[in-house]
């Protein structure tokens, strides 16, 4: 195809009550079980979003604000692809589910596809998808949405992240002049360590750099930034490194802000960067997150004049 792949009109919507950590629900027990020292700054203990709506709701509502934020006719998305660690169980109701969602877009004739296996990678997975579709000619104008929420109040604090609810959304087309060109996309797996029990694997990110920087003639310094999830400030610090990275490239802001919102965090992270006036023109960043056992990673390029 001969017009750019873009990502474009990105928003994200969290829950309506701002909650202290020290306000979650059995939060020194569970930093007893973890074994932490109880030391708010070094971890990035904060501030997380809960929310009281479902997760559908929170879907419509960012969706809904890229599409007018594009200035796009929601009958003219070809496809959604949505996202979530949480879709509820049983394909019983998984057909009313969707049709919640697609409806309360304005999309109800539009293609869809369900991403909920790829854990906190869900929404990269999703920009996969979507990018395959327009690249390939298949839907010029993609809608990409992720969606999340904590269920069980007990588990909003784990072992690695505070937890928000939230949603996170984009636009993948070829015909928006958009703000971010979206030059490529790359995961890597080893399926013998997707368990938890298992630690994140920093060759995984290694793996995805190579394939997603070599073809531009990039390496990892050159990036201007590095768009990751909001886990706890020394994991990400550790991992990182270990992947190449440098400090200057993280952002680390929201950790403490908000927590770690299931697969929106590198969407989230890229939109309060942009809002801070902190992307440059021409420069590259990388949209990425970790599980055990998988990586993945989008890479952007920041036009001019947007």
């Amino acid at each position: 195809m001969d017009r750019p792949v873009v990502l474009t009109a990105p928003h994200y919507v969290l829950g309506e009550t701002e909650l202290d950590h020290t306000a979650i629900t059995g939060f020194a027990e569970r930093v007893a079980e973890f074994r932490m020292k109880p030391r708010a700054n070094l971890w990035g203990w904060g501030t997380v979003r809960r929310t009281e709506r479902a997760i559908e709701d929170l879907a419509v509502e960012s969706g809904a604000a890229t599409l007018a934020s594009a200035g796009l006719d929601p009958a003219a998305v070809e496809a959604v692809v949505l996202c979530s660690t949480g879709f509820p169980v049983g394909t019983g109701v998984h057909g009313a589910f969707v049709e919640r969602v697609l409806t309360g877009l304005g999309t109800p004739d539009a293609d869809f596809v369900g991403v909920g296996l790829n854990r906190c990678t869900n929404l990269l997975a999703g920009l996969h998808v979507a990018d395959a579709y327009v690249r390939s000619g298949r839907h010029r104008r993609v809608l990409v949405v992720t969606t999340d929420r904590v269920t069980d109040e007990t588990t909003r604090m784990d072992k690695f992240a505070l937890f928000s609810d939230g949603a996170a959304s984009c636009l993948v087309t070829s015909e928006d002049p958009g703000d971010q060109e979206l030059l490529g996309c790359a995961s890597a797996t080893r399926a013998g360590e997707l368990d938890w029990a298992n630690e994140i694997n920093p060759e995984l990110s290694v793996r995805v750099n190579e394939r997603l920087l070599t073809p531009f003639g990039l390496a990892v310094t050159d990036l201007a930034g590095l768009l990751h999830t909001n886990v706890y400030k020394p994991v990400v610090y550790l991992k990182e490194m270990q992947a190449g990275f440098e400090a200057t490239q993280l952002h680390l802001d929201n950790i403490t802000r908000l927590g770690h919102c299931f697969a929106a965090d590198p969407l989230i992270n890229l939109v309060d960067r942009d809002r801070a006036g902190q992307l440059r023109d021409g420069a590259h960043y990388l949209l990425a997150a970790s599980v055990p056992g998988s990586r993945a990673g989008v890479l952007l390029r920041r036009r001019a004049g947007q």
